[in-house]
Parts: C-alpha cells; structure tokens; sequence
C-alpha cells in the first residue's frame, strides 16, 4: 500500500539516514581541520611593550645599587701560613734547695730583671751548714799549719803533712758547697722577663727539683711556619712579612724572617721558616694564634676593585657596569691577585669605568638601576 505522494516509506527513510550520514562526516573533518590548523591567530598589534610588572600589578622599581670606579694602584700576593707566637726563651725554674717556704716575691704577669728575687726558702738549716764548714776549714788550717812546723823539724813524716794538706783543701771545698746551697734558698731570675705560671705556695716544703715557675722572655716572639720548599727558595733572611691576631685579625703587625732551615722535612715536603714579630702590641701573647702573611710578588699598577663588585660562577667571574647611570650591563672578567678586600682585574675593564659594589645581587644584563651614590672620582 502507499502513501499519499505516492511513494513506498521504507525507501524514503532510507534516503533521510544517508543525508543525515554525509552531514555528520562533513562536520567531523571540519572539526578536525580546525584542531590541526590552530586557533586563529590575533592580529599584531602596532603599541610598544609594556613595562615589566610587580606581582602588585605595578611597574617594577630600578634596583639602587652603589658603584665605584675601577682604581689603579698596587697590590701584592702573600703566601700564609697560621701558627702559635712563643717566647724565644722560655725556661722551668725548680728548686735548687730544701726547706719551707717563706716569702713569695712575685707573681703571673710580673716584670723581673735578671736576678730579680722570685721567692725565698728558710735559710736556717743552709746557714748553720755555712757555719759549721767555716769552723771545719778554721781547724783543718790550724792542723795543716802545726803540721808544717813539725815537718820542718822532721818530727812528721811527708805523708802526715800530705794528709794535713788534703783535709784543708777538703774544707774548703765543703765551705764554698755549703756556702752554694745557702744562696740557693733566694731564688732568682735566669734573665729578665716574665713570670707566666706560678706553681710554689707560701709555706710549703719544697724538695729539690719541684718546679717553681713557668719563665719567659716576650722579646722576642717568633712563629714558626712550615711551608712547601718551592715557597721557600726566593725567600731570604730579614725579609718582612706581616702578621695578624687570629683573635683580632684588625690587630696588624710586622714581622721578619729570622731564620730559613736548611733541611726539607722529608715526611711532610716543608721547610720551617722562622719569623720574628717586630714591635708586636701588648695583645700579642706567647701561645696567640697568628696569620702570617709572607710577600711573593707586587703589582705596582694594577686595575683594582673591591672583592664584593665581582661575582664569581663556576666557570667565569663577572661584574656589572653602568656606564650610563641607567642600565647595568653584565661584563666577564679575569681576576689577578687579591689582597684584603682588593681584587686585580686583568681582562674586561679599564681605569675608571664605573662598577657596581652593592645591590647586584638580583640584577641581570640589561637591569634597570638607580645609582645610590655617584662613582669616586678616579
């Protein structure tokens, strides 16, 4: 049976599903088309870029920054070396005699001229020994002289007069002993110096050979250093060197070489060197830790700026420049020597070329920057 326009439905229900096919596979290659080609791009805009912003929104400041200008002048390179300063003569000072301690004449830090009494022992008992000796020697003098006279008349054999002799000659002796032994109970300084331990206590009973003091001479102070021997063969005998407190290492002084060894340590490669502080403060102690710092080479006109304007990377160091008081430009360079808080630059700058020294820290090439103080004049 069919329909109203004369055709079957089954056919026409055919032809709408292949339409509505054609449609669907149109409209998934243009959809495809689209992803492949992009999103339409914006049209280019002819307006300059704009300022780089804050996390605010606002414009970025120019970072303030402290330059100073590159300096020509001389600097020098030290070979250094810690070591302990000591007193040249140092020395244990015992007791020489016997007895109770009774008087104490110094004590830690004190001046004492050589000679200079330090404490004393009783000198009873050594007095009594002097006494005694002194009546030997009279009596053996006595003997020795009734001796002789018999001798001359030949009531004494030469043998008796020998012996006579000897026993003077031993009393003697015995007195001069005696006599030691009682100057030994006022203990004196060796040379003068200063007393740096004190060990002995008024009253105590002192036996030969405690120690006493600890006994120094501060002048001079040397410090011995070990340096490699290929550091040590332009250096001669009086050459300064400086030396500085590792306590204070403001505290400055000079120094000079005393004495070179003339052997090489063979276990550790090392030559000693000894050096002598020259009019070293008060602060510089026997026992202070020191630098010593010992001159290799000077560079009279050298281009010089201060250890903080560089900043140095794995393989290259580098500063910035603002040459116009506007824009850091970063430039590498080559350090020489460095002394204190000097560097040498021996490739990448000249003389008076304005450096940052302060506030680099966050800056790039090209930086915008506001100069926080003019460059020094070179």
């Amino acid at each position: 049976m069919e329909n109203e326009s004369g055709r079957p439905p089954r056919r026409r229900w055919k032809r709408l599903a292949w339409g509505a096919g054609v449609l669907a596979v149109l409209g998934l290659g243009g959809l495809q088309v689209k992803r492949f080609l992009g999103p339409p791009k914006a049209e280019a805009s002819s307006a300059p870029a704009k300022p780089a912003k804050g996390k605010n929104g606002k414009e970025k400041e120019p970072a303030v920054i402290s330059v100073r200008a590159v300096e020509v002048g001389p600097i020098s390179s030290y070979t250094t070396a810690t070591a302990n300063l000591v007193a040249e003569y140092e020395v244990k000072i015992l007791a020489e005699a016997e007895g109770k301690v009774i008087e104490v004449l110094v004590e830690e830090g004190d001046r004492v001229g050589k000679g200079g009494s330090l404490v004393k022992i009783d000198p009873t008992e050594a007095r009594l020994n002097v006494t005694k000796a002194e009546l030997a020697l009279r009596n053996a003098e006595l003997t020795l002289e009734r001796s002789e006279q018999m001798a001359a008349q030949k009531l004494i054999s030469a043998q008796e007069l020998d012996k006579a002799r000897y026993e003077r000659d031993r009393s003697v002796q015995e007195l001069a002993e005696a006599r030691l032994r009682l100057g030994k109970t006022n203990v004196i300084a060796p040379f003068s110096g200063r007393v740096t331990v004190r060990n002995v206590q008024l009253g105590q009973t002192l036996k030969i050979g405690e120690e006493l003091f600890t006994f120094a001479d501060f002048d001079p102070l040397v410090a011995r250093i070990f340096l490699p021997e290929r550091e040590v063969l332009d250096l001669e005998i009086g050459q300064d060197v400086r030396l500085s407190l590792r306590a204070s290492e403001t505290t400055r002084f000079r120094g000079r070489i005393r004495q070179i060894s003339p052997v090489v340590d063979t276990s550790s490669g090392t030559v000693k060197v000894t050096v002598e502080a020259v009019a070293p403060p008060p602060s510089a102690r026997p026992g202070a830790f020191v630098s010593v710092e010992v001159l290799r080479e000077t560079r009279p006109r050298a281009l010089l700026v201060p250890r903080g304007a560089v900043i140095r990377e794995l393989q290259e160091a580098h500063v910035f420049v603002v040459a116009d008081g506007k824009t850091a430009r970063k430039r590498v360079v080559e350090v020489g020597l460095e002394e204190g808080d000097r560097l040498e630059i021996v490739k990448g700058l000249k003389a008076g070329e304005p450096v940052v020294t302060s506030g680099q820290g966050g800056l790039k090439d090209e930086s915008a920057v506001a100069v926080a103080s003019p460059a020094p004049q070179g």
